[in-house]
């Protein structure tokens, strides 16, 4: 299942990061992850946001599968 653009917006709205444009891009650009390091323990999350994804993760509904999306696009770095 491929996920529309609005999840990946509605994800980006509540890490409190910029949405808008190509903005979700430019920061998986910017911050692609090596295979090593899982997504909740990068280093570029405030406190508070990767605990928002831990919960989310954890619930595994379907924000877990936005997060999923983010893990996935983060570790291609596209």
């Amino acid at each position: 299942m491929e996920l529309t653009a609005n999840n990946l917006t509605t994800l980006f709205d509540q890490l409190g990061l910029p949405s808008e444009g190509s903005a979700i891009d430019d920061f998986i650009e910017a911050h692609p992850l090596p295979a090593e390091v899982k997504l909740i323990d990068a280093d570029f999350w405030k406190p508070q946001q990767a605990q928002l994804l831990k919960e989310w993760l954890r619930a595994d509904g379907d924000e877990a599968v936005m997060v999923d999306e983010l893990n996935v696009r983060l570790h291609r770095g596209k």
